[in-house]
């Protein structure tokens, strides 16, 4: 199971840092990836952890999303600077089919 959380109201240029933890799985042990899905839009991929550490981003958010993960929390983190308005969207964890609920990210002032 996951579950995100962190989610809110930014204002542009602000930062936020989302949460996920996994729960019945050992991060540490496993690829997971961040996606988010704005309105009217198909849900799209943002950034994967891979199992040795190694982060990919899309371009739309390489330079301003960090990808982190704590193994002892079991926990991995999104941590967003320099927010856009076109970053809003409901941000999922993921790990291959299994899904957390989303967490609601809206920038505007």
């Amino acid at each position: 199971q996951l579950v995100e959380s962190g989610g809110g109201l930014v204002q542009p240029g602000g930062s936020r840092r989302l949460s996920c933890v996994a729960s019945g799985k050992d991060i540490s042990r496993i690829g997971m990836a961040w996606y988010r899905q704005a309105p009217g839009n198909q849900r799209e991929w943002i950034a994967t952890m891979s199992i040795d550490g190694t982060t990919y981003y899309d371009d739309s958010v390489k330079g301003r999303f960090i990808f982190s993960r704590d193994a002892a929390k079991n926990m991995i983190y999104l941590q967003m600077n320099r927010l856009k308005p076109g970053d809003t969207a409901v941000y999922y964890c993921n790990h291959k089919t299994a899904w957390g609920q989303g967490t609601q990210v809206t920038v505007s002032s």
